[in-house]
């Protein structure tokens, strides 16, 4: 699986797993990768897709996070698909819980101790869908600070997002056919800098 593969070679090439932080996307929800960064030492912030099974079993994740209160808010500043800038006051909660691997996996992976966060908005418009980030992690999170920390984290995503699909659609940087290593270097160089200031 490529994320697997990503979370093996990334943290490798760093040198220092303990420094590392992961943050993925719903396609990232795999609990592969939770047993890997736990095995590699490395962290990791996933948004969740799957509502899966906590504590003892008997219950999901969901149902757990139910029972736990606000501990504030957070703001956020984000632009559609069209580009128009939106703002949206998260509620967020936190909680530290036992999560179980799938059914199907539970001889193979142990269950681990993971923090989940939940950032809903408050008095969403009605004229686009309202923001909901379940997000899990293996990285402390006991206070609100280290919540809304981690959901800046998550939202630098998009930025980060926006700075390839402009490299690769703006730029066509994969369409470039260079003579030299050297020469393909620095245009990916300068390619970087245009893609970043956009």
């Amino acid at each position: 699986m490529r994320w697997l593969d990503n979370l093996r070679l990334s943290t490798e090439l760093a040198g220092a797993p303990e420094r590392c932080v992961h943050v993925g996307d719903r396609e990232s929800d795999i609990y592969e990768l939770y047993s890997l960064a736990e095995e590699l030492g490395t962290g990791f912030l996933v948004r969740s897709c799957v509502d899966r099974l906590a504590e003892d079993g008997g219950t999901t994740i969901a149902k757990v996070m139910t029972q736990v209160q606000s501990s504030g808010t957070h703001e956020v500043r984000f632009r559609d698909a069209q580009g128009k800038e939106h703002c949206a006051v998260l509620s967020v909660r936190h909680a530290t819980t036992t999560v179980r691997p799938p059914i199907g996996k539970q001889r193979k992976y142990r269950h681990q101790e993971l923090q989940i966060i939940h950032a809903e908005e408050l008095d969403p418009p009605e004229d686009r869908a309202p923001v909901l980030w379940k997000l899990i992690t293996n990285l402390p999170v006991t206070t609100h600070a280290e919540a809304v920390r981690k959901l800046e984290w998550y939202a630098l995503r998009w930025k980060i997002e926006t700075f390839f699909r402009t490299l690769k659609t703006g730029c066509r940087i994969e369409d470039l056919r260079l003579a030299t290593a050297d020469r393909l270097a620095n245009c990916i160089a300068l390619c970087c800098v245009v893609a970043w200031r956009v």
